[in-house]
């Protein structure tokens, strides 16, 4: 299979199962909901290292906000519950209750409540107080600019995280601009994110390492500079690789988002110097979910 030039590889992106939650973080200037969504989604590009993967969905308007206020839709995921509480706890209480004029709401609903106002209510020294809404339950927290409210639980649902597929170009001009189509696509599928810096990874791993220490280690058969140890999956006269990692609230959403990423960065890709497309893959081994590329390119 060939788009607009451009060899697409017969192989499938392996993906693995998560939790993820929504919130919704709403202020009184969009700038503001915004930089707090970009604050609490920091150092979050992989739970290897980050306990979560996190990032913003997209911008909100008014009307589609519990308040009436303009906001965004941030999703987090993580491996287990316990872990997308207490980094959950963290980054709301340290990088939105901080930021001026903010509030925190669920945006979505599911029968696994994580508890979020209720814990950093204590913030309040006990002068916090809380109204109850229909079942819902909201925290008021006097701060110095008013009050920060904050839902007393959002809610965890299941995931899938790890979605990929890489792009390898003559230059690294060239897989910057590929991506950065892809990354702009992708961010219009809703229900996803790419946690990486820019949407975009470097240093895509493979499981384990010579190393016992680490869990994961350089994609060794996709770093340019090793192409002469004869292990390569770099074609000629390719210099870069770069992946794109895309977690979804669903299967659904992640091969979306892949089909239109890897149409975004073709069309755009042949007169730059792309030369591939492939996914990453571990055989099978580390998680359930495999993203065919030929086969969600065609619509099978």
């Amino acid at each position: 299979m060939e788009i607009h030039g451009i060899p697409i590889d017969d192989n499938f992106a392996e993906a693995f199962d998560m939790l993820a939650t929504r919130i919704v973080i709403t202020a009184a200037e969009p700038a503001w909901a915004l930089r707090a969504g970009e604050a609490m989604t920091g150092f979050a590009t992989s739970v290897i290292g980050c306990g979560v993967e996190a990032g913003i969905e997209r911008e909100l308007n008014p009307s589609e906000t519990p308040d009436g206020r303009p906001g965004v839709s941030v999703l987090v995921f993580s491996i287990n519950q316990e872990t997308l509480q207490k980094q959950l706890e963290k980054r709301v209480g340290q990088c939105v209750l901080t930021c001026p004029s903010t509030s925190v709401f669920a945006g979505l609903e599911s029968n696994r409540p994580i508890p979020l106002g209720s814990r950093v209510r204590y913030f309040g020294d006990g002068k916090q107080i809380s109204k109850k809404i229909g079942s819902e339950r909201y925290w008021r927290i006097p701060v110095m600019d008013g009050e920060f409210v904050c839902q007393d639980s959002v809610y965890a649902t299941k995931a899938v995280g790890g979605g990929n597929f890489l792009v390898l170009a003559d230059s690294i001009h060239a897989a910057l601009h590929a991506c950065d189509a892809a990354v702009q696509a992708i961010r219009q599928v809703p229900g996803c994110i790419a946690p990486f810096p820019g949407g975009v990874a470097r240093s895509g791993s493979k499981v384990g390492s010579k190393y016992k220490s680490l869990r994961a280690s350089t994609n060794d058969a996709f770093c340019p500079t090793l192409q002469d140890f004869g292990f390569s999956e770099i074609p000629d006269r390719a210099s870069a690789c770069l992946e794109l990692v895309i977690d979804g609230l669903t299967p659904d959403a992640i091969a979306q988002a892949m089909r239109v990423g890897i149409l975004a960065a073709c069309e755009v890709g042949r007169e730059l110097g792309v030369r591939k497309i492939t996914g990453g893959n571990y055989g099978g081994k580390l998680g359930r979910h495999h993203f065919y590329l030929h086969k969600l390119l065609s619509g099978d």
